[in-house]
């Protein structure tokens, strides 16, 4: 009997079906809730790791070797942290006095040629490109480190210095595009050969120049650990001038700037 005394309406077949299958999600709720907590404490034993006498440093293992070093392996080098300061790296001497390059067969003049050749590129390149100094000196920066750990003979002094260019216009919060820069670099190659200015055409060339480029960078960070940070000496510069009461004097402090500049 339904309220009020009236006989219930009975139930057609599509309602019935319907109110079995309300029924058994009902009744599947709670087991479905201990299922998902049952799942989240095996993925937190799993994160967790083996508790327990078995999992000790001393256990032997089942196949009887040893456990390999701990690490991930990144081409052939294995790398079990990395540990980031803010102080600039400073080289030991035998990497100073012994290069890459020299142990490929380059002299000693010749790669210096290079090193003042592809600073210079990347100072000419900031100026066109309207990076801030800053930018450029951290370009630098990266282009020396990079070449005491490759040399000049199995890497292209041009592309390094174009992905040096483009890394460090990221790193200083001053992102250019990738083809400003090959622009850039196509027209200072004009310059050096006297040629007449021509614009670089969109062609498989310089697709194969831009993935070049793509991975020089890629090579930068690798090698350098990614560690790209620079601790450059021009805001101290500016700071001893204020104390000096100095920072009037022009010729001082363009004497300064340009010191600064070669010990970056």
């Amino acid at each position: 009997m339904a309220r009020g005394g009236l006989p219930a309406r009975p139930m057609a077949r599509g309602e019935e079906a319907g109110r079995g299958r309300r029924e058994a999600v009902r009744g599947a709720a709670r087991p479905g809730r201990s299922l998902k907590a049952s799942r989240r404490h095996k993925m937190a034993a799993a994160v967790q790791g083996p508790v327990g006498p078995a999992s000790g440093a001393g256990a032997p293992s089942s196949g009887g070797t040893a456990p390999g070093p701990q690490g991930v392996l990144i081409g052939d080098r294995l790398y079990s942290g990395v540990l980031i300061t803010l102080e600039n790296c400073l080289l030991p001497d035998d990497k100073l006095r012994f290069t890459p390059s020299m142990s490929s067969g380059l002299d000693t003049d010749t790669e210096t040629d290079l090193r003042v050749v592809g600073c210079e590129l990347i100072q000419a390149a900031g100026i066109l490109l309207r990076l801030p100094q800053v930018a450029m000196a951290t370009g630098q920066v990266l282009f020396q480190r990079f070449f005491y750990t490759k040399s000049f003979v199995k890497h292209s002094m041009e592309h390094v210095s174009m992905a040096c260019v483009h890394l460090a216009s990221k790193i200083e919060e001053a992102p250019r595009r990738i083809r400003d820069v090959i622009n850039v670099f196509h027209r200072l190659r004009q310059l050096r050969e006297k040629k007449k200015p021509a614009p670089l055409l969109l062609d498989q060339d310089y697709v194969t120049l831009k993935n070049q480029i793509i991975k020089a960078e890629r090579r930068v960070l690798k090698e350098l650990g990614f560690c790209v940070h620079v601790k450059h000496p021009h805001k101290i510069i500016v700071l001893y001038l204020q104390v000096l009461e100095c920072e009037r004097s022009q010729h001082l402090v363009q004497t300064s700037w340009v010191a600064s500049e070669g010990t970056t």
